[in-house]
């Protein structure tokens, strides 16, 4: 499959501080590549690599195809930017600064102006510098997706939109894949990744902790499950149980049981869940819960791993 972006030990220092240690991904075109990791982690930096906002200390990257210091506006003109720290200012109205937007990106579509604004719930009227946190949130997402950019790079798109409009967002994100559009999409928020991303890499600390397909970061998420056990005691339940495996956190009702009372247990399960049903199958369970893969415990134990000292 064809990268969009390809990067091969890029590195990033500012002075004695390795903001992005050597670095190698490959995102492939059509995709939603997600990237993860707390503030700090080195997102923005690599993202602001790509774009050709900074330099490389060393290494090097290829942006559909072109090198990012290369391309220039040609280049740009391809590609949809959302800033972390989006700064909007001034007396004009969103409308207008869209207009200006769009002499710079290139053609937009008659009409995809107003039918994004709608779908954000954007008023185009007002100007910019009375707009709140959120609505200047929206109108760089407009300006990002207007005009159909073959690459969206988008750094902690959903800051400061209410829920709403966030699924609004995620609908639109899936929309550009379905239309061949790569989505490069940075968050320290697990959740709206995992529901829309098809591989994610994980950052910490300007490292690169894992690169994987979402679905395989679930099954290997972390799990609760709470069970009711009838016609046995806690011990026995406690006892059996205690033998898996990668179960923690195991609570067993302590209270004799009686008639009908089941024993309840409750615990975490890392990874496959498979062992642990088979294992209650010996006893008589009398209801079975299981939670959604917690995939933001199971990122957050990979950033708890000690880290690799080197001495910068």
């Amino acid at each position: 499959m064809t990268s969009v972006i390809d990067t091969t030990a890029l590195t990033k220092r500012f002075g004695s501080v390795t903001a992005l240690h050597p670095l190698d991904l490959s995102v492939p075109a059509g995709s939603i590549f997600g990237v993860i990791g707390p503030n700090g982690a080195g997102k923005t930096t690599l993202m602001r690599l790509l774009l050709d906002v900074l330099r490389p200390t060393s290494g090097s990257a290829t942006v559909l195809g072109a090198s990012p210091r290369a391309g220039g506006p040609a280049l740009r003109r391809q590609i949809g930017f959302l800033p972390g720290e989006l700064r909007l200012e001034g007396r004009v109205t969103g409308r207008a600064l869209l207009r200006h937007f769009a002499d710079i990106s290139g053609p937009v579509a008659p009409g995809t102006i107003d039918a994004l604004a709608d779908r954000l719930n954007l008023d185009l009227s007002r100007t910019v510098r009375t707009l709140s946190k959120g609505n200047k949130q929206k109108l760089g997402l407009v300006q990002a997706f207007m005009h159909e950019p073959r690459l969206l790079v988008l750094d902690e798109p959903t800051s400061g939109l209410d829920p709403l409009v966030q699924q609004e967002f995620l609908t639109m994100v899936r929309e550009a894949r379905s239309n061949g559009q790569t989505v490069f999409l940075s968050s320290h928020v697990l959740s709206e990744i995992q529901q829309v991303a098809d591989s994610v890499a994980i950052l910490r600390s300007g490292r690169l902790v894992s690169v994987s397909d979402v679905e395989s970061l679930r099954v290997s998420a972390v799990r609760r499950v709470r069970v009711g056990i009838t016609g046995s005691t806690p011990t026995l339940v406690r006892d059996t149980l205690s033998s898996l495996p990668h179960l923690t956190d195991l609570d067993v009702s302590d209270d004799a049981p009686s008639d009908g009372v089941p024993v309840r247990v409750a615990a975490t399960i890392e990874g496959d869940i498979d062992p642990f049903i088979k294992l209650i199958a010996r006893f008589s369970v009398a209801d079975l819960a299981v939670e959604e893969p917690d995939l933001e415990e199971s990122v957050l134990r990979l950033y708890s791993t000690p880290e690799v000292s080197d001495g910068v």
